[in-house]
């Protein structure tokens, strides 16, 4: 499974939280990963306007406030989509079979509820969500 999206929810309460830019070496060591993954994810949060650096500051710092970023928008970053995609169907079942012929729509319209309701529930979430409950927990 893909972790890009924890491990981004993880970098973005570093950064937000941080008072100063946080670099990729010091992310990576908290996510505990290497910093060429950092980075690659980076890029993608800076294509959408989610973190920033600046020119002769080393390190990043969160672009919109942590109450304003919802978690479905930093899937979306990192998953390159703008629609959720939790299920994948298998290509090629059998149209001799019953089943076979008649699998695809009728997964097709169950995933896309389930991942309607997914998408929507992260729409409802937001990074301040997570912070605070990473609160609680100290």
């Amino acid at each position: 499974m893909d972790t890009k999206f924890s491990s981004a929810i993880h970098m973005l309460i570093l950064i937000s939280e941080s008072k100063e830019p946080l670099t990729s070496e010091e992310i990576a060591d908290s996510v505990g990963t290497n910093a060429s993954y950092i980075r690659k994810i980076i890029g993608l949060l800076k294509k959408k306007d989610i973190v920033e650096s600046r020119r002769g500051v080393s390190g990043f710092t969160l672009k919109p406030e942590a109450e304003e970023l919802t978690l479905l928008q930093i899937y979306q970053a990192v998953n390159e989509t703008e629609t959720p995609r939790i299920f994948d169907l298998h290509q090629n079942p059998s149209d001799d079979c019953i089943v076979g012929r008649h699998i695809k729509p009728v997964l097709t319209d169950m995933f896309a509820e389930i991942e309607d309701t997914f998408s929507r529930a992260l729409a409802e979430k937001t990074l301040a969500d997570c912070i605070s409950l990473m609160r609680k927990r100290l």
